[in-house]
């Protein structure tokens, strides 16, 4: 959390400085296409979140699992194998000791990223040290507003537009907004980040937070799962111009310019800065400041825009501080508003350098920690960029930004406490000693 907060005081009257919080360390299953097709067809959604605690654990030795304040999982349907308090029964089934509390939580498509902001709050007020926070989404199992009953006043009243429970349809009218905003542009943008997603897998960016995933398929017996199934390399124009456009007769919104429905589990590690120097775990990136917002709900991809400018305004940065964004891609026509909206380009070399949603999938509330993944990864390849953000649109009219600093840039401003944090635990008497 950024420094220039303002700190609070204990009820005793003693201050209390807000901590930096770290992002240590992410992973998540491939991510599958839903339905009994689906590689996950015959996996359970509480299990994916379970491989995905202890991948985290094996990678971080230095860890003491005891030393878990919380475990945040989100999911958007949260019923049979993702309810039941899904972050209190993922850190069981993981193994983590018992003591290690737990909650679940829902922001729909933002549900990983809010499990992050919220556990990292508490890092920052001091109640935490160390969490567990993620998302997954079996939309196989179930699917997108299965078992809902919106209230009918939501129509009745009138009180949002019907194509606010449709998220295609809310694509569509977003389209209508922006006319420069073409079908052309999205295709051509879709096409991109299927590109740039191969070209990520074959310089091996993608594999090393992956979790392989056995799993059973009826007639086929077991098979390990080690890459994601939803991208098409070597999608053209032409394959995409051929799209029927379900949402809308002769509209603009298909299949290929819009993320599928998939399956799919992350989870990360989350620190203060002085429990990630006192116990030796990696720091890839420090949280600076988070924003959410609301739009009106039948335009819901626009929702990065305002959570972004609210995001930047509380740091105390511009649009132009920001040297890599990774922006969740539910469809073409809401990066394309984002941009538009900022003055970047199409093509620019900052944005989803490794493609997005709509090559790699979105299985709604575990994208936030894959954003953050490739983000983090991005920093340690690229050390000239000091700021990056993860932003995404969500249903029902909002958007969610995270601004994050990069720790291998020559003036990272958590140097300084991290180093003091080192000191101070290197200096400080060991338990046996102190006996």
């Amino acid at each position: 959390m950024s420094q220039a907060r303002h700190s609070g005081e204990h009820s005793s009257g003693s201050p209390r400085a807000v901590r930096d919080v770290v992002f240590v360390d992410g992973v998540r299953t491939p991510f599958g296409k839903a339905g009994e097709k689906g590689i996950y067809a015959g996996t359970r959604a509480d299990d994916l979140m379970v491989k995905c605690i202890r991948e985290l654990l094996r990678r971080n030795p230095a860890l003491p699992p005891a030393r878990i304040d919380e475990v945040a999982v989100a999911a958007t349907t949260q019923t049979g194998d993702q309810g039941l308090t899904l972050g209190r029964t993922a850190a069981l089934l993981a193994g983590l000791p018992r003591t290690v509390p737990g909650f679940a939580i829902d922001r729909m498509c933002a549900g990983a990223m809010t499990a992050v902001t919220t556990t990292a709050s508490g890092i920052g007020f001091g109640a935490y040290d160390v969490v567990i926070a993620g998302g997954v989404e079996h939309m196989g199992n179930h699917p997108m507003g299965s078992g809902a009953d919106p209230n009918p006043r939501f129509m009745s009243e009138r009180l949002v537009d019907p194509a606010a429970l449709n998220m295609g349809n809310t694509a569509e009218n977003l389209h209508d907004r922006f006319p420069a905003i073409t079908k052309e542009r999205t295709d051509a943008y879709a096409v991109a980040s299927q590109d740039k997603l191969a070209a990520a897998y074959a310089r091996g960016q993608i594999q090393p937070d992956l979790v392989p995933v056995a799993s059973l398929k009826q007639g086929q017996g077991w098979t390990l799962n080690s890459v994601d199934e939803p991208p098409r390399p070597g999608t053209t124009l032409e394959d995409l111009a051929a799209l029927r456009t379900p949402f809308r007769a002769h509209g603009r919104v298909t299949a290929g310019n819009a993320a599928g429905l998939n399956d799919g589990a992350t989870a990360a590690v989350l620190a203060s800065s002085e429990a990630a120097a006192e116990l030796g775990l990696p720091v890839k990136m420090r949280l600076v400041s988070y924003a959410y917002a609301g739009v009106e709900p039948e335009v819901m991809g626009i929702g990065p825009v305002p959570a972004t400018e609210k995001a930047l305004k509380n740091a105390g940065l511009s649009i132009e501080d920001i040297g890599l964004f990774e922006i969740n891609e539910a469809f073409a026509v809401q990066v394309l508003s984002f941009l538009d909206h900022f003055g970047i380009s199409d093509d620019d070399p900052r944005v989803n350098r490794y493609g997005g949603a709509i090559a790699v999938g979105h299985p709604l509330a575990s994208s936030g920690v894959r954003l953050m993944n490739q983000l983090a990864r991005q920093f340690g390849e690229d050390p000239s960029v000091r700021y990056g953000i993860t932003t995404m649109c969500i249903g029902l009219g909002m958007g969610a930004t995270v601004i994050w600093e990069n720790p291998h840039h020559a003036h990272y401003s958590g140097a300084a406490s991290s180093a003091a944090a080192a000191e101070t635990a290197a200096a400080a008497p060991t338990e046996g000693a102190a006996a």
